[in-house]
């Protein structure tokens, strides 16, 4: 084989996509990379990634949005399109209660089937959620986190609802009231402890004190966000008396 061979060699590219996805180092949202990224990043032709990826397409591994770009796991059915109406009809406390009643059960099945090297990227994930200084990061690298914790279950349809559920972090008005709850109650050096609790108890493949964990840390949020809206209630009654 000569050297430039396995440059277009559309096996080899879909050796090396299988160990990308394999490895989890994928966009927070669970977005690939571009072709011409994944072609410089894996010194492949760009022909040779667009088969594998076919390939890899035709498996259920991955999945195309057009003009959006190329996401990991089966396509989602029809009804997510309509996903913005779903996160526009409901309030942070519903998103709450279902968090609560799903993420902690993830836990417990990342506990059981986290490998070494996911473990070790959840507490990468938790060191850059704690060096964030600004609302945006803070969100992004938090919800990369949980759904680190959401894709190691092994579940394709628990990680499918997730992200169903996790759509709601691209409405700014929720990136506001989280950011409000994080300054009024000083939480973030609480949520980074939680968020240790709950890796070092996946590292330990310890299920019930993972989801445990989980379940604390996602009612600290509640708690804060409840507190935080019924002193909103309150303003806009005591501003009604007055005019």
């Amino acid at each position: 084989m000569s050297m430039d061979e396995p440059r277009g060699n559309s096996n080899y590219a879909l050796e090396k996509l299988r160990e990308l996805l394999q490895s989890g180092e994928v966009g927070a949202d669970g977005k690939l990379p571009t072709e011409r990224t994944l072609s410089d990043r894996l010194g492949l032709g760009r022909r040779a990634i667009r088969r594998a990826l076919e390939v890899l397409e035709a498996e259920g591994r991955i999945w195309r949005r057009q003009g959006s770009g190329t996401y990991v796991g089966l396509r989602p059915d029809g009804w997510s399109e309509h996903l913005g109406a779903i996160v526009a009809g409901t309030d942070f406390m519903e998103i709450m209660e279902v968090r609560l009643r799903i993420e902690p059960q993830l836990a417990q099945l990342a506990a059981l089937r986290a490998k070494a090297p996911d473990v070790e990227r959840m507490y990468d994930l938790i060191d850059k959620t704690r060096q964030s200084t600004d609302a945006d990061g803070h969100e992004l690298w938090d919800g990369a986190l949980h759904r680190q914790v959401a894709q190691c279950a092994g579940n394709t349809f628990f990680l499918a609802i997730f992200d169903v559920v996790n759509r709601v972090r691209q409405d700014p008005a929720w990136q506001t009231i989280r950011e409000r709850a994080r300054n009024a109650t000083r939480s973030m050096p609480l949520s980074h402890r939680q968020h240790l609790a709950i890796v070092d108890a996946i590292a330990a493949h310890d299920p019930v004190r993972a989801g445990e964990a989980m379940r604390q840390h996602l009612l600290t949020l509640q708690e804060s966000l409840i507190r935080l809206t019924s002193l909103d209630r309150q303003e806009t009654e005591a501003e009604k008396e007055l005019s």
